[in-house]
């Protein structure tokens, strides 16, 4: 039993370790070396920050973008659960603004470091989590896309309008 806890607690580990020196390149985490574009990271430089070995590296990931996956899955998740169980449309444009708040800069960052697909692909996968019920892939689809690119818009234009308009758009998408 103590080998299994050990080997555990050696795996978290080495997938902080991956974690945190990838987003070290990345400019996420703060260095004093200039920030690359996930384009430019090579397993090997991973590695080579974090101090483990390419086997280490795919033990825990199949490749850079994963690891991005999984940094920002449970963040950008967990805003959209808190969203999810607020009953008032207020209580909900609130925690949107807050999340979007707490986000911009990492959608900025993950713009100029090559990684908004990534994001891209959170956003849409919990977006497709409201409307789930419906069954039917095709609008969920559409909608889940559309709002990602219209909160996109919004954010990367500064804000510029309330976001209750912009709400009254995301309307629009959903009852065409």
């Amino acid at each position: 039993m103590a080998a299994t806890n050990y080997s555990q607690i050696a795996k978290n580990d080495t997938k902080n370790f991956i974690t945190t020196a990838t987003l070290q390149l990345l400019g996420i985490r703060k260095t004093t070396e200039k920030p690359k574009r996930v384009d430019q990271l090579t397993i090997s430089s991973v590695c080579k920050r974090a101090g483990v070995s390419r086997m280490a590296f795919y033990r825990n990931y199949d490749s850079i973008d994963e690891v991005i996956y999984q940094y920002y899955q449970p963040k950008i998740a967990k805003s959209f659960e808190i969203i999810r169980k607020d009953v008032s449309a207020k209580s909900k444009i609130e925690n949107q603004l807050k999340f979007f708040e707490e986000f911009k800069t990492d959608l900025f960052l993950s713009e100029g470091q090559g990684y908004e697909p990534i994001i891209r692909q959170i956003y849409i996968e919990e977006i497709e989590n409201f409307y789930k019920d419906t069954n039917d892939e095709y609008f969920i689809t559409f909608v889940a896309t559309g709002v990602y690119a219209v909160w996109r818009r919004w954010l990367m234009n500064g804000q510029d309008k309330p976001i209750e308009e912009i709400h009254e758009h995301i309307r629009k998408i959903v009852t065409i």
